[in-house]
């Protein structure tokens, strides 16, 4: 005949045998004592208050690094639009559209006759501000890539080629 489970438990090492209860002394009744937490149990909440606090500096860290990011970047604005005032080279009766990539799009700023070979020559650059592409001349865009190099949109290099396709930087389009 066929063994019971619990032998078969009990052979393999996965159960133990249960010695009969033994009546537990009486304590006395003045004397209320709190259950005794487990090692476990205290090992587990001190890893879980562990686990916590570091997840918590983590987070301030990383809030605090964010700011000052965002504080340096407001004093780069803030000297930036101190550098350029002034000294926007925009003409309102600009009428040619000069194209160039910024941002993975292809962006315009409009120009005069006379400012379209020296954008293409490398004397003047295009430099954005708070969403606005302004003309400047090579000493004011040298100084704004100096302060945030992102800025500085469009400074051509007159000794560089025409680029991989070969279209020249002065066709109109």
């Amino acid at each position: 005949m066929s063994e019971s489970l619990r032998d078969q438990l009990l052979k393999s090492g996965l159960a133990r045998k249960f010695k009969a209860e033994q009546p537990k002394p009486a304590k006395p009744p003045h004397k209320a004592q709190p259950p005794r937490r487990e090692r476990s149990d205290i090992d587990l909440a001190k890893a879980y208050a562990l686990r916590d606090s570091s997840e918590r500096a983590e987070r301030d860290r990383a809030q605090r690094e964010a700011e000052q990011r965002a504080r340096e970047k407001k004093e780069r604005r803030q000297k930036l639009a101190a550098l350029l005032d002034g000294k926007a080279l925009n003409a309102p009766d600009a009428d040619i559209a000069r194209h160039f990539p910024h941002a993975n799009k292809i962006r315009r700023v409009y120009v005069t006759q006379a400012q379209l070979p020296r954008l293409n020559g490398g004397e003047l650059g295009v430099v954005q501000l708070a969403g606005r592409y302004l003309v400047v001349d090579l000493e004011t865009a040298n100084a704004a890539r100096e302060i945030d190099a992102e800025s500085l949109v469009l400074l051509c290099d007159p000794m560089e080629n025409a680029g991989e396709d070969d279209v020249p930087a002065d066709l109109v389009w």
